[in-house]
């Protein structure tokens, strides 16, 4: 077994070095490789929960909008749209002429099928959020797609952007949870060559693609378990491309002139997140609810410590070499509007959380260095968990464990592969602490919905939070039309969750990529945000000849 798998490797690495001397130009096909620490977890749309995953699926396929580098929405497979004067009544006219990977037409009956599969699959986690408000979708004989709303909402862009649309005769006789889709039939600018999972997927443009056809004949997303290798890799030209990397190697890669490195706000604004099991009994989810969480950790005087003895600016100085601000609420910054700049962080005190703590009964009784439970009848020692393919989860961890030791807690550390990670997560809340984030919508309604108690069971809450003021809220934002009126609601939404302490935000970290910037060009910089694996990039990108 290991014999075969280090042949896999080389065979892999092999083909890689024939790709590079495509890319350089020549008779070869100019191939664009990409390094990244990640791997999609499912290629089905509705069942992915990885952001690895959502980048695959926006070359592979389309939807109504596309989502820009500056946070705006232009339409994509429909050419026009018509809203009625009550705004409950969408109708887009569907491109003529657009095909699939396999040459089959895609129309308007695609893409409701496709809506009615995220709407009415169960086992989808969160794709059917996007369409609660939609109260009948359907095709007309003129390409065209109608929606109709339940009540009118005021980001139908934002709810569309990510329902891509799947062909019918492909998916109609499959089980929507299980198919593991592998050939990912599409329409997009690339189409699948080949997948395999947790080393590569392998893509081609699609020359008949109705928009921009790409430059570059492929691209290859090579999975790197160890960030130093991913790092060496675009400095050796195993890969001309990386998506993350850490903030340590920076000053290094910039150093070599053949090397560019990008940062800023990341295009899908991102959240690093410290979540506490704070599920209660009777929201412990009944077929699949382990809910194993230390129960020290539902009291809100024990987070509020936690939150007192976590000092960020270290956190961002170490870890990020300061790439980044402190967080406070779920909805990252680059949100802009939605993100509720007012809060006021908790002061790093780490004698104000100590206090917290002996205030509310938790003592070292046997004089360990660990704080008990008031009854004496088990310690504050907490699991700690995180991605197994994080770059930085492992050095906050440790951070974490040094500062929290201070206030009498003690970590037990490890890594997860990231399936295994999502099973004891949601909705087994099988864990204490976990070190995971987001990649977030351009829309705050998604994350928001994280805390509800609706999603305690379905597998979308990761903390079990529940507040029934705040699901009120909830609702309220969802469907308010008055953009002030609706941040106002957003931003008292935040506040709560702040006041409950759900989560520590430890920072907003910033998109840190590099390309070779001797091979390509044509990558775009120019816009508020930076995300060069995004088709806004790799459609225009071409080989230095």
């Amino acid at each position: 077994m290991k014999f075969k798998t280090t042949f896999v490797v080389l065979l892999t690495v092999f083909a890689l070095a024939l790709s590079a001397c495509g890319a350089l130009g020549g008779s070869q096909p100019v191939v664009l490789r990409i390094g990244w620490a990640g791997s999609p977890d499912t290629l089905n749309p509705g069942a992915a929960v990885l952001s690895e995953s959502y980048t695959i699926f926006g070359l592979v396929y389309d939807a109504m909008y596309q989502l820009q580098l500056d946070g705006s929405f232009k339409l994509n497979l429909a050419e026009s749209v018509a809203v009625s004067d009550d705004g409950l009544v969408y109708t887009y006219k569907i491109r003529d002429g657009v095909k699939f990977h396999d040459g089959q037409p895609l129309t308007a009956e695609d893409v409701v099928f496709s809506y009615l599969l995220y709407q009415n699959t169960e086992g989808y986690p969160w794709m059917g959020d996007y369409t609660y408000y939609f109260d009948t979708i359907e095709a007309t004989e003129n390409n065209e797609v109608v929606i109709t709303l339940s009540e009118a909402i005021p980001n139908i862009d934002s709810q569309l952007v990510f329902l891509y649309v799947l062909p019918k005769h492909v998916w109609e006789n499959e089980d929507a949870v299980e198919f593991e889709n592998f050939a990912m039939i599409g329409s997009g600018p690339f189409r699948m060559v080949e997948y395999k999972p947790n080393e590569f997927v392998h893509l081609a443009k699609n020359n008949d693609y109705f928009g921009a056809v790409p430059k570059i004949d492929e691209a290859i997303f090579q999975t790197f378990e160890s960030q130093d290798a991913l790092v060496q890799a675009i400095k050796t030209g195993q890969v001309d491309m990386i998506t993350e990397m850490p903030n340590t190697a920076v000053a290094t890669l910039q150093q070599d002139a053949n090397i560019e490195v990008v940062t800023g706000a990341p295009f899908s604004p991102g959240v690093t997140d410290i979540i506490f099991n704070q599920v209660l009994p009777e929201n412990c989810p009944p077929d699949d609810g382990l809910c194993t969480g230390h129960p020290a950790l539902l009291d809100r005087n024990v987070r509020l410590a936690l939150a007192h003895a976590t000092d960020k600016q270290k956190i961002i100085d170490v870890v990020l070499l300061g790439f980044g601000t402190p967080g406070t609420a779920l909805l990252p910054d680059g949100l802009g509007i939605w993100y509720n700049s007012k809060i006021q962080d908790y002061a790093y005190d780490v004698a104000r959380a100590n206090q917290i703590l002996d205030d509310a009964g938790y003592k070292d009784v046997d004089g360990d260095g660990v704080r008990e439970l008031p009854d004496g009848s088990r310690s504050l020692t907490f699991r700690i968990n995180w991605p197994s393919d994080s770059i930085d989860s492992p050095r906050i961890a440790e951070l974490l464990s040094e500062m929290w030791g201070q206030i009498g807690v003690r970590l037990e550390a490890q890594a997860l592969d990231p399936d295994t990670l999502t099973a004891v997560c949601c909705p087994a809340f099988d864990f204490d602490v976990i070190i995971w984030g987001w990649a977030s919508d351009p829309d705050p309604n998604l994350l928001l919905s994280v805390m509800t108690t609706d999603e305690i069971p379905t597998g979308s809450s990761e903390t079990g939070y529940s507040n029934p003021a705040y699901d009120e809220l909830f609702r309220q934002q969802a469907s308010e039309l008055d953009l002030n009126k609706r941040r106002e609601i957003v931003w008292q939404m935040q506040q709560i969750a702040f006041d409950d302490v759900v989560y520590i935000i430890p920072f907003y970290a910033q998109n840190v990529q590099a390309y070779r910037k001797d091979r390509f060009k044509g990558f775009v910089l120019d816009q508020p945000k930076v995300e060069l694996s995004d088709i806004t990039s790799l459609a225009f990108v071409e080989p230095v000849r």
